[in-house]
């Protein structure tokens, strides 16, 4: 841990749920917070605590979507340097109304808080739920979901200029409800190690028929290894070389397009079969959760199953397996070999389905 002292500057136009709050005010109510039975308010608290004390880093961690979650230390001012990424990338200046519906337990919850501190934002906070612009009713320049959120708030996006979406897939079904919506709604390339999005998307075009590639933050360079994943140099936010499991296409130096990850491609017959893009064209069929992995076949090395969440009746999975069959969205060979149901998925401590885990305890 780096020894180096750092001093963390409130910018003048920095208001807290309406509030103007100097640095003592805020250590004030992050003690206040920290005493609160509520554990969203209990992770703000320690993070405000952590982020005014005088180390120059500060301790993250990773969601656990692809991995048990892991503890790293990150400079505070890779942070700041995030957060006025972002502002550029937005145009999101002093004075934006905010909104903190993300657990700052991980790096999305937090760098809304450094964001709203170092940019002057007017940030209102709230507990995290399914539809967090329910609880003030008011208008907002910006804020940060899940696509859970998103999908739950569709009826209160008017209330929203601009939305950013992460941390999970976006349906085609959600997609397609967020056509014509006049909120600008854009979905990140996001992780940990870059503390947060190098790169990002509007999704809601109107009359759109396919997704613009990502574009990429300013200070970002990517490039491809031998497997065509991407890698990712951004000196701003991380002194590492990132190297990710994201098959990607690279469509010029500041754009590209995600194809799926390295790491759990299905060969089946030889042929390599993304499950992303698999999800994606079921997400229309099927309204509960639900993902797709390959398990081990003897003729084919590896088949496609379908993981699906739920107390199905024998009926309604049959009659799911042949909605499915019969779909034209389909290549053949992406069609489901096996339908397995569960009645509840297991998750990672971020509340993202736990896909090894939960393969595990059906038995495969």
């Amino acid at each position: 841990m780096n020894p180096q002292k750092a001093t963390q500057k409130i910018h003048p136009d920095f208001k807290w749920n309406g509030r103007a709050l100097n640095k003592a005010q805020l250590l004030d109510l992050a003690s206040s917070y920290k005493d609160s039975k509520e554990k969203y308010l209990y992770d703000i608290g320690l993070f405000l605590e952590a982020w005014f004390d005088d180390n120059s880093l500060i301790e993250v961690q990773t969601s656990g979507s692809t991995g048990a979650p892991k503890k790293m230390w990150v400079k505070k001012q890779y942070m700041i340097n995030s957060a006025k990424a972002t502002q550029d990338f937005f145009k999101l200046p002093a004075k934006t109304t905010a909104l903190l519906c993300l657990p700052a337990t991980y790096i999305a919850g937090k760098l809304m808080i450094v964001r709203a501190l170092t940019l002057g934002w007017e940030i209102d906070s709230v507990k995290p739920q399914a539809n967090p612009l329910a609880v003030h009713q008011k208008n907002y320049d910006f804020i940060a979901v899940t696509p859970y959120q998103l999908e739950s708030s569709l009826k209160k996006l008017h209330l929203v200029k601009k939305v950013m979406v992460g941390g999970g897939m976006i349906s085609a079904a959600l997609l397609e409800k967020v056509q014509n919506i006049p909120t600008k709604i854009y979905e990140t390339y996001a992780m940990t190690e870059t503390l947060t999005h190098i790169a990002a998307r509007r999704i809601n075009y109107s009359q759109q028929i396919d997704l613009p590639p990502f574009t990429l933050l300013k200070d970002v360079v990517i490039s491809t290894d031998d497997r065509d994943c991407l890698v990712i140099k951004a000196p701003k936010v991380s002194d590492e070389t990132i190297v990710t499991n994201d098959i990607v296409e690279l469509e010029s130096e500041t754009t590209f397009r995600l194809k799926g990850r390295s790491d759990n491609v299905i060969n089946s017959g030889g042929i390599k079969i993304f499950p992303s893009a698999v999800e994606n064209k079921l997400s229309s069929l099927i309204s509960t959760r639900f993902f797709v992995t390959g398990l081990p076949d003897d003729t084919l090395g590896q088949q496609v199953v379908l993981f699906i969440e739920g107390d199905f009746s024998n009926k309604q999975l049959t009659d799911l397996k042949h909605k499915i069959s019969i779909s034209s969205a389909l290549q053949k060979y992406e069609v489901p070999k096996q339908v397995i149901r569960v009645s509840n998925f297991v998750e990672t401590h971020s509340g993202k389905i736990n896909q090894l885990e939960t393969i595990g305890r059906a038995g495969f």
